[in-house]
């Protein structure tokens, strides 16, 4: 996932085609270490493909597997969720002689 975020960084700030070198610099930088052969493979896997179609084709493939996946225009799938909220006691805490009092 770490890779995919670097590549992600990579072509969002105009780097149309990362190279692994480009990837692990990313990730050198940012204190964690990569790993070549993943590096390598997710290179190989977006060769010749715009990353922004890569992303709207896994968000359809989420939304057959019954995934909730946001929209691909970037606006936040709608939820009805109830929020209940949780009332809490307040808990009468000994101190003890904490202040001496």
């Amino acid at each position: 996932m770490k890779h995919i975020a670097a590549y992600a960084m990579l072509v969002l700030s105009g780097k149309n085609a990362p190279t692994a070198a480009d990837v692990e610099k990313v990730l050198k930088e940012a204190g964690v270490k990569a790993e070549s052969d993943k590096v390598e493979a997710l290179i190989a896997a977006c060769a010749g493909k715009e990353f922004h179609e890569i992303v709207t084709t896994g968000l359809a493939a989420m939304k057959k597997m019954g995934g909730s996946a946001p929209a691909a225009g970037g606006a936040p799938a709608k939820a009805a969720a109830k929020v209940e909220e949780v009332e809490e006691e307040e808990a009468d805490v000994d101190m003890g002689d904490l202040f001496g009092y």
